[in-house]
């Protein structure tokens, strides 16, 4: 069985300060890019990030002071090395409702995890284009978008099944050489369904434009080849972040 990521499980009665520090775009980025790339110093991700090595320094040290990175081992004294400290970032969803500033928090979050898929699905695409993405990964990558009538425990279900098998597919594939660093995106919300007229029973099939269903593809499967980008969980118990 395949280890268990380490991971951050955010509390919004106890975890205010920490919740704050992460409502930032820019310090989302750097603790995805350390959990992806590893121990860095801030030089190293002021080239990744097009930020300033002073910008960088400052933002790593807030996260360290709240426990999501720490220092690692130096190759060279005159400069800090940072590494992550826990795989992914996980939150209690439902809890994370009750407060302004934890609902900002998730708000943040999924925006940086919006702007992660963008730039991954446009990188995919240039590279596709530029003949640097084999046919086997043509074939892999891709993306999906389903319109499905399910109960709450189905759809966190779904989470857990999609998220215990992509560990488990990534375990198993830790040793093989043909293995890449892959971006993987999941999501569910619950979506309201089409306003009906009451008076006009016989319309309210028409009543749907600009709905979720209307707007679903269907189109594709799979995941894009990945960017740097945060890690995170939707759920407490459940999840990274991401």
């Amino acid at each position: 069985m395949p280890a268990e990521p380490t991971r951050r499980i955010l509390d919004p009665g106890t975890d205010t300060a920490a919740l704050k520090a992460l409502t930032h775009p820019l310090r989302i980025r750097l603790l995805g890019l350390l959990r992806q790339l590893g121990a860095a110093t801030a030089s190293e991700l002021a080239v990744r990030t097009g930020e300033s090595s002073a910008s960088t320094s400052y933002h790593l040290r807030v996260l360290a002071r709240h426990g999501f990175i720490a220092e690692a081992e130096h190759r060279d004294a005159r400069e800090r090395r940072w590494q992550a400290v826990h795989a992914l970032t996980s939150w209690d969803e439902a809890r994370m409702n009750d407060s302004e500033a934890a609902r900002a928090f998730v708000d943040t979050i999924r925006r940086a995890q919006l702007d992660h898929l963008e730039r991954t699905v446009t990188a995919h695409a240039a590279d596709a284009a530029a003949g640097r993405v084999g046919a086997d990964w043509l074939e892999a990558s891709g993306m999906t978008d389903l319109m499905l009538r399910m109960t709450p425990e189905s759809l966190r279900e779904l989470e857990e099944v999609f998220t215990r098998t992509a560990h488990a597919l990534a375990a198993r594939d830790a040793d093989d050489p043909r293995a890449e660093q892959t971006a993987v995106f999941a999501a569910g919300f619950r979506m309201p369904d089409a306003p009906e007229d009451p008076g006009d029973p016989d319309t309210a099939a028409d009543a749907g434009e600009g709905t979720a269903a209307d707007t679903a593809t269907g189109a594709g499967d799979g995941a894009p080849g990945g960017q740097d980008g945060p890690a995170t969980g939707r759920r407490g118990d459940a999840e990274d972040a991401r």
